[in-house]
C-alpha cells in the first residue's frame, strides 16, 4: 500500500469519514471540519502508522491529503 493510501485509511478510520470523501485534494481543517484535538489524534495516529514523527504545525499547515502524504513519505525517505 502506497504512502496516500495508508494515510486516507488511517484517517478515514480515525475520523469516521468514508475513504471517497478523502480526496488528495481536500482540505481536513476547511472540507471536513477537523477540529484541534482530531488533528492532534490525526498526528498520533499517522505517526504509529508510519514510525515518523510529525509535528501537528506540519500537518496543520499541510492539510491536504497530498499534503500530508507527501511530508510522510518526504520522512520515510531519510
Amino acid at each position: 500500500m502506497d504512502t496516500k493510501s495508508k494515510t486516507k485509511e488511517v484517517l478515514s478510520s480515525l475520523l469516521k469519514v468514508k475513504i471517497d470523501e478523502l480526496k488528495d485534494d481536500v482540505s481536513l481543517i476547511n472540507s471536513i471540519g477537523v477540529d484541534s484535538t482530531e488533528m492532534v489524534e490525526s498526528v498520533i495516529a499517522l505517526e504509529k502508522s508510519f514510525g515518523v514523527k510529525l509535528s501537528p504545525k506540519e500537518i496543520t499547515k499541510n492539510s491536504t491529503i497530498n499534503d500530508i502524504a507527501e511530508n510522510i513519505q518526504s520522512k520515510l525517505a531519510k
